[in-house]
């Protein structure tokens, strides 16, 4: 066996490259079933971030259905999902570039179905006894206000401007037709509210004509939030609801509420995509379902009426994107030691089928890092939770008695989660010699609503102070050196990473990737999805605008007092490059090392492979020279100003 060799932390020789990261590796989404065959959505870094329907066929063979170079992506709410619908081998996406849906019948090249515009549309079914799709709609012709958003029904064969089947309220998702197509349900909710804190289920009667009649409300509120309205074969409206603080199992059977699952667990999760989904009927007597305990997802069998709920064991810790038929059940998933995968379970045999991995590269074992589920304290006797990596790398050991740098993460939403599953960014560092802190700060889902609700009224503080805290309970146990502590994040999570290093001393380096440093700005000039979000993260706005100033990093430059390096996408429509570029002239005026990296072409979260890669080496040659570690191979320079 070979010798490891003694070397810095950081300055860790590694496998695990950042090209192959960045060019490697796929996004997977959406999963649909049709007849026997399997589709689901890749988004590939390697072809500039477009977004491609495959098909898998029963024998194991995958097909790319969406040609080149249309993209199967949505822009509705900015972040997309549920980009396509399939019937009968016949494929309807939304294409991102004219945002016009498309219908591709099999073997057949696409051809639009709606006009060009300013119109978007997403999460869409086929009303198969109407020739029409069902989708949300969200209007940008007037552009002196903010898109209109409805329900609306396209023709599948004219290419003609679709009919409006119900508006007025700010938000629509998940319209679900019924097993015979005579109701329509839906999702709906009106700022302030994110679809995490209150929306509501409604139902209607269709008629011939395709109109709606007898509509009513059958669940939901400002302060409960539905998730997922689904039909059971025999034609039951089921859905999932926090009702109790968890997001439990519903259905709506002759005019009442009846609960099928009821635990401290999560079937839910925060709509920040469109078609997600946590639960399928195998049959009307059966439901295939996972759940999320302490961050941790399950899958399981439920019997609906005798209320028995069964694990199925599976080695995934992270499971979404569940679709089901009377034999099988299809998945995206993903373990500590197993990338983000489609996978295929069998019903009768249990027997696993990995129908596409996000990446081909196969780490040993001696240089992966297991994450570790731990609990610790933090303000007002409360406490929180985090994933801990610490650093791997067989071929490595540090000199005696050095501690590794800390590197914290702090995600995004910030009504997200972090997940446990194989992220190639995270062991990318501790195969290098960095510890690694994932941490679900409250105000991160998984752990119920009311520590869903910790951030309300508490942006900038609660998220803060978890991430502190988590850092300073790995000093406390030796595990970590605390004059090396590093915190990064992306979006929400550059926010709190923008927060910490401006209003605490506790990190001595950090990476914004696309933060927000001005709340006041965010609030007037981001997209509408999020431009009230922060009437329940900060205050109603303009009554609280002294707090959107007292917690805003760009007010308050003077207090870093830290090297940064910041990541913006130049066509960002939800952290606008403005706020980083502020950031970045103000601390190199005030004469901190700083770097800014801005990428063209780049909105909200990295698509292309060459960017990817770009800004993960520029992170870690700016740690380098901020903590004077040796790089054991060259990384392009970055210019780093002030150092």
């Amino acid at each position: 066996m070979k010798k490891p060799q003694v070397a810095p932390y950081g300055s860790w020789k590694s496998p695990i490259a950042s090209d192959f990261i960045a060019s490697g590796t796929v996004r997977l989404e959406q999963v649909a079933l049709d007849g026997e065959n399997i589709y689901w959505v890749e988004m590939r870094p390697s072809e500039g971030g477009r977004c491609v329907v495959v098909r898998c066929s029963p024998d194991g063979k995958t097909i790319d259905i969406t040609p080149s170079p249309l993209n199967a992506r949505t822009g509705v709410h900015e972040y997309g999902g549920g980009t396509f619908a399939i019937h009968e081998d016949t494929v309807y996406f939304s294409n991102f570039t004219d945002q016009r849906i498309y219908c591709q019948d099999a073997g057949s090249q696409p051809r639009p179905i709606t006009p060009s515009g300013e119109m978007r549309y997403a999460d869409m079914v086929v009303d198969r006894h109407r020739d029409r799709l069902i989708c949300v709609c969200e209007d940008h012709t007037v552009a002196e206000r903010e898109p209109v958003n409805s329900l609306m029904s396209i023709d599948l064969h004219e290419n003609k401007k679709g009919q409006v089947l119900i508006s007025g309220n700010d938000f629509y998702s998940s319209p679900r037709l019924s097993p015979d197509g005579s109701r329509l349900s839906w999702l709906t909710w009106d700022h302030p509210n994110m679809p995490w804190d209150g929306t509501e289920l409604w139902i209607g009667e269709l008629k011939a004509d395709g109109s709606l009649l007898r509509i009513k409300r059958i669940a939901g509120g400002s302060e409960e939030s539905i998730f997922q309205p689904e039909w059971s074969p025999d034609g039951i409206l089921h859905f999932v609801s926090d009702r109790t603080d968890w997001w439990n199992l519903y259905r709506w059977n002759k005019g009442q509420i009846e609960p099928i699952t009821e635990m401290e667990a999560e079937l839910g999760a925060p709509q920040w995509f469109f078609g997600m989904s946590t639960y399928a009927f195998a049959s009307s007597d059966k439901i295939i379902c996972t759940y999320n305990e302490k961050g941790t997802w399950q899958l399981a069998d439920l019997e609906i009426a005798a209320q028995n709920l069964k694990p199925i064991k599976t080695p995934y810790t992270d499971i979404t994107y569940l679709r089901a038929k009377t034999d099988r059940v299809v998945f995206a998933s993903g373990s500590p030691t197993e990338p983000a995968s489609i996978v295929q379970l069998d019903l009768q045999s249990d027997r696993t089928d990995i129908l596409r991995r996000s990446t081909d590269m196969v780490i040993d074992a001696g240089y992966l890092a297991i994450p570790r589920a731990i609990e610790f304290p933090t303000e007002h006797g409360l406490t929180a939770h985090a994933f801990f990596y610490p650093q791997q790398n067989q071929d490595c050991l540090a000199p005696p008695g050095e501690l590794p740098p800390l590197l914290v993460i702090s995600h995004g939403g910030p009504t997200s989660a972090a997940s446990s599953k194989l992220d190639l960014i995270i062991q990318y560092w501790t195969s290098r010699g960095f510890a690694v802190l994932n941490v679900n700060y409250g105000g991160s889902t998984g752990y119920g609503r009311p520590y869903r609700q910790r951030l309300n009224g508490q942006w900038g503080v609660v998220d803060v102070d978890d991430c502190i805290n988590g850092a300073m309970h790995l000093v406390r146990l030796g595990k970590v050196d605390g004059d090396r502590l590093i915190i990064r994040g992306a979006s929400a999570g550059g926010y709190t990473t923008l927060c910490a290093l401006t209003f605490r001393r506790a990190f001595r380096s950090g990476a914004d990737y696309y933060g927000v440093s001005d709340l006041e700005t965010m609030r007037k000039e981001t997209h509408k999805f999020e431009s009230r979000y922060l009437d329940r993260l900060i205050g109603p706005y303009p009554e609280s605008q002294d707090l959107y100033q007292k917690r805003s990093p760009i007010n308050f430059v003077d207090h870093l007092s830290c090297p940064v390096i910041f990541f913006q996408g130049l066509e960002d429509k939800v952290v606008p490059p403005d706020q980083t570029e502020k950031m970045f002239r103000a601390l190199r005026h005030k004469g901190l090392p700083v770097s800014y990296l801005p990428f063209e072409g780049e909105q909200h979260g990295f698509r292309r492979s060459e960017n990817i890669k770009r800004a993960l080496d520029a992170e870690l040659y700016f740690y380098s020279k901020v903590f004077s570690f040796r790089l054991p191979e060259p990384v392009e320079p970055v210019p780093i100003q002030n150092l």
